[in-house]
């Protein structure tokens, strides 16, 4: 048992940090989202859900178009194309199923 941001930071790309914790079959992660920042739109095998601790993220998810903010929720379906663009510095969570094995390293 640790803090989370006691997990060695993954830097997602310029904007954005992640913290992950992996068990068996899932990925958690809080995640840190710098205003301004873009990801494009992309896909991948895991199941995600996010989860907004704090902020605004407008996020694109199989061609709609979602305002988040504090307290919302999405699940994003298996190889769905989404991508997100923080309104606001934003505190996120994610959990994937299966293990984001890419985000180990």
């Amino acid at each position: 048992m640790q803090p989370i941001k006691d997990i060695p930071a993954k830097q997602l790309m310029p904007g954005i940090t992640g913290y992950y914790a992996h068990g068996s079959s899932m990925t958690f992660g809080y995640i840190e989202i710098i205003k301004g920042t873009k990801m494009a739109e992309h896909n991948h095998p895991h199941e995600q859900i996010t989860y907004i601790i704090e902020g605004q993220l407008e996020m694109v998810i199989g061609g709609e178009s979602y305002s988040l903010t504090a307290g919302m929720v999405h699940v994003i379906p298996s190889n769905t194309l989404h991508g997100a663009f923080a309104v606001t510095d934003c505190k996120i969570i994610d959990v994937f199923n299966p293990v984001r094995e890419d985000y180990k390293k």
